[in-house]
């Protein structure tokens, strides 16, 4: 007796993880990780006070987010996982590691604010995502008669 096995279609597999929707997913994955990255790193450099916010704080913030977000990206596309507490947790670490490297701490030790930056990054990443999860839930219901 024959035993039937059925062939995966690697043509689709191949439009699923080239296609313009894949494309378009982890350029939407990495451009969340860099505003939250330098969002994050934007509220620690001011303390909260965001009437104080100059080109100086954006242009620092943006460093630290652009290569936090392309570090994470690069590591969670590597570790093949898209979890809500690993990609916060990731990028969380991330944060801290290039805050740390791109300029020196605003307030308390050298450390402190590399810190409290990436305690902000990780949380705030999970906020969003979660935020971001919910809206596209909500929109599949409402399209779905």
């Amino acid at each position: 007796m024959t035993k039937f096995t059925r062939q995966p279609n690697i043509e689709a597999e191949i439009e699923n993880t080239v296609g313009p929707a894949a494309s378009a997913g982890k350029a939407k994955q990495y451009v969340e990780n860099i505003s939250e990255a330098t969002a994050a790193c934007l509220f620690a450099m001011v303390q909260g006070n965001l009437l104080v916010l100059g080109l100086s704080h954006w242009l620092v913030a943006s460093q630290t987010g652009i290569i936090a977000g392309v570090l994470a990206t690069v590591a969670l596309w590597m570790a093949k996982t898209t979890k809500p507490w690993v990609v916060s947790l990731v990028l969380g670490s991330f944060t801290a590691v290039v805050d740390f490297y791109v300029h020196p701490g605003m307030f308390g030790g050298v450390v402190t604010e590399a810190i409290v930056t990436g305690i902000m990054a990780g949380p705030l990443s999970f906020v969003i995502g979660h935020a971001i999860a919910y809206r596209g839930r909500k929109r599949a219901v409402q399209v779905v008669p």
